[in-house]
């Protein structure tokens, strides 16, 4: 068995999705483990990673998404692992993961020194497993120059297989390599791949938004993995809507309260409105809900008010579910396409 470690020098830069998509083009079994959690899914009292739930239910891995993750907190696994159990730990999740399989995919934390303080940072595991280390990068162009750079001149890559850098998100791939790349290679760093930017990935799907908000799904629950690019606060009188831009934007979410039966007709009609979400725990009338059904839209109710979901959907990130399949198989197209697999796999 081989490890691939993959870490990256932000949050949020795509290493669940590459490892997707390099799983799918490898063509070889293999196991996963994200030995330090970041994104932390708390259902009925289990503790799990987002990521790890999410791998496992997309290759219907047999391991307990809470088995491939050490912790979570802190200061909690400052006191729980010193080096040598933290070592430890990692190699036995490892062991027991990665058996038979042709690779393990190791996933870091959400930067570089995200766990340095009780040794599960990135560097850390790679160190631990002997496995390949890739970095992935993105953000705009100059930030990923000076990403790049700082990697080369000043991370310390004794004793590791540091296969080299991957760079995500990439709005112009022509005119980055034309400009930055030669500059990459004179600096004697390895690019493994530039991945363009595809806005489709950056919008969420209403499953993913009911498993975040911890919504009831009251209506159109064969729709949920509609996906959602704008949102309107529906707060107003419909009248108002009407007149609003962001009303015909396509597909919005509604958020509205449940006791608004005037702005649920009026989203339902509307052709722009992908699904609502109603607030403050008010259920409509049945035939409200019914007609919801009618328009294949789905609808989810939460507790709290309208602004405050509206705040807390803004503030999110992106991610993908098990259900997405056409954003599944987009990661492995942009991937085959992009990055060098071959020489990741490679001995």
């Amino acid at each position: 068995m081989k490890s691939l470690i993959v870490g990256s020098m932000d949050g949020n830069a795509g290493k669940t999705s590459l490892i997707i998509g390099l799983a799918r083009a490898s063509g070889k079994s293999f196991g996963y483990i994200k030995p330090l959690g970041d994104r932390l899914v708390y259902r009925k009292k289990r503790v799990w990673d987002y990521d790890a739930s999410l791998m496992t239910n997309i290759f219907g891995m047999t391991q307990n998404p809470e088995d491939i993750t050490a912790g979570f907190e802190h200061l909690k696994l400052r006191f729980k692992y010193d080096e040598a159990g933290a070592k430890n730990r990692v190699l036995a999740m490892a062991e027991e993961v990665g058996a038979g399989k042709d690779i393990l995919f190791v996933e870091g934390g959400k930067d570089i020194e995200y766990g340095i303080s009780f040794y599960l940072n990135v560097l850390s595991l790679a160190e631990y497993l002997n496995g390949k280390l890739v970095i992935l990068v993105g953000g705009d162009e100059n930030y990923i120059v000076d990403n790049v750079i700082f990697i080369k001149k000043y991370l310390v890559f004794s004793g590791m297989d540091f296969g080299g850098v991957i760079i995500n998100k990439v709005r112009n791939v022509e005119d980055f390599k034309d400009v930055y790349i030669p500059m990459m290679d004179k600096a004697g760093i390895n690019i493994l791949g530039v991945i363009p930017y595809r806005e489709e990935l950056t919008f969420f799907s209403m499953e993913y938004l009911s498993q975040y908000l911890l919504a009831r799904v009251v209506a159109g629950e064969e729709w949920l993995n509609r996906r959602i690019s704008n949102i309107f606060v529906g707060a107003s009188s419909v009248d108002s809507a009407y007149s609003d831009i962001l009303f015909h934007k396509e597909n919005k979410l509604v958020v509205t309260s449940g006791d608004r039966s005037d702005m649920l007709l009026a989203s339902f009609e509307d052709k722009c409105t992908a699904a609502v979400i109603l607030t403050n725990n008010i259920l409509p009338p049945q035939n409200i809900l019914a007609k919801a059904n009618e328009k294949k839209i789905p609808v989810l109710l939460v507790p709290i008010g309208v602004y405050e979901t509206a705040r807390q959907i803004e503030s999110l990130t992106p991610l993908i579910t098990s259900k997405n399949t056409d954003e599944i198989a987009l990661m492995e197209q942009l991937v085959r396409e992009n990055v060098k697999v071959d020489e990741i796999f490679k001995d």
